[in-house]
């Protein structure tokens, strides 16, 4: 199916039909493949980020294209549609790019270049093995020596964690809560840090998450982003951007499946003609058709208010909640449109069900953005 966007300039045109071109050529031949044997497409992201595709939100002047945060979120979407893990990846890489381009000194944002242009992978470290949702209680600690921080302490579920150059390290430098959390930014090659084996997970196959340990690992004091005690406020400022890219993957995936579904109805013939017109299932894909417009609708939404430079955390918490939810609803459907031929990995919609229902966990899990929005509503 034809999405009709309405993009703010001409060169947002042509940035998405490169993205399109790209997508069609580089992730969609490859994706199955490299799903199957669980391997990593970093070519793939250099090939992205040569093309300017990881830095599209970040200044010019530190290699970025300086879109807007709606035309970002729309190449994550085509991205999505070809091939999940290589979107989730943009999505986290530009999430670790946003401390230092934000937060960062202008001697520690000379690493952007690198770091949009795709040269240097990141890798975003809060969540912990006893703390996910809280992150306001993790534990892993820093503690100056010198002219160096002393980290020690495991993070959990980080992605890249096995083939990242850098790793933003939310950390404890201070006393309990918020106030005593602090962000370093540490290269992969630092002595003491010890990325584990990976996780086996149901999907996102080829996108390497695993625990990473930190035993005594020395980071330049230089390389603390922000201040200390500005963690928090840092991870918090940059997960809102997050569930803004993972709601556009969500938007993406459920398009592919959708489109998917709808493909196999028209030709898939019982009783004499095809089955999109039996209404039972022809339907059902209506609704998901609207759905995935909405889920479009409301992330936009949320994006143009944050290019505005207003508000927009409830509503990146909503457009997330509700992209991933049809997602999860569209892609599973998408299963039992096909039938038998939906369980088995001949058509990418099993796939596509699996991978889904990680959207609904990462950035916040869907409960945490109900949480939000809901203290949203009391006004607190």
């Amino acid at each position: 199916m034809t999405v009709d966007r309405i993009l703010p300039t001409d060169e947002a045109h042509d940035l998405l039909e490169l993205a399109t071109e790209l997508a069609d050529r580089e992730l969609a031949p490859k994706a199955a493949d490299f799903e199957e044997r669980a391997e990593f497409p970093r070519d793939v992201l250099r090939t992205l980020g040569r093309a300017g595709l990881l830095g599209l939100p970040y200044p010019e002047e530190h290699g970025g294209a300086n879109q807007p945060y709606e035309v970002y979120l729309q190449v994550l979407e085509i991205l999505a549609g070809r091939w999940l893990a290589v979107a989730e990846a943009v999505s986290v890489h530009t999430l670790s790019c946003y401390p230092v381009a934000q937060f960062g000194t202008d001697e520690q944002r000379k690493l952007l270049p690198d770091m949009v242009g795709g040269e240097l992978l990141g890798a975003y470290c809060l969540s912990e093995p006893q703390g996910g949702s809280d992150a306001a209680a993790l534990t892993t600690r820093a503690v100056r020596d010198g002219d160096d921080y002393v980290l020690s302490g495991t993070k959990a579920w980080i992605t890249h964690a096995r083939v990242a150059d850098f790793y933003n390290v939310f950390c404890r430098t201070g006393g309990p809560g918020p106030k005593g959390i602090s962000c370093l930014l540490a290269d992969r090659g630092t002595p003491g840090i010890a990325p584990q084996a990976a996780e086996r997970t149901m999907g996102l196959r080829s996108s390497p998450v695993a625990q990473v340990a930190f035993d005594d690992a020395r980071v330049p004091a230089d390389r603390l982003i922000g201040g200390e005690g500005m963690g928090f406020t840092i991870a918090m400022s940059a997960l809102d951007s997050g569930r803004l890219g993972i709601a556009a993957c969500a938007v993406g995936l459920a398009q592919a499946a959708l489109d998917y579904a709808v493909g196999y109805a028209g030709q898939r013939q019982q009783f004499g003609r095809a089955i999109i017109d039996f209404q039972g299932l022809g339907f059902t894909l209506a609704d998901h058709a609207t759905q995935i417009s909405a889920a479009r609708a409301l992330l936009l939404s949320a994006a143009r208010l944050r290019d505005a430079g207003r508000p927009y955390s409830i509503e990146a918490a909503k457009a997330k909640l509700f992209a991933t939810d049809v997602a999860m609803r569209v892609t599973t459907d998408a299963v039992q449109v096909l039938g038998g031929a939906g369980y088995v990995t001949d058509h990418p919609v099993e796939r596509y069900m699996r991978e889904a229902k990680v959207l609904q966990i990462v950035e916040g899990t869907n409960q945490i953005q109900r949480l939000v929005i809901s203290r949203g509503l009391a006004g607190r």
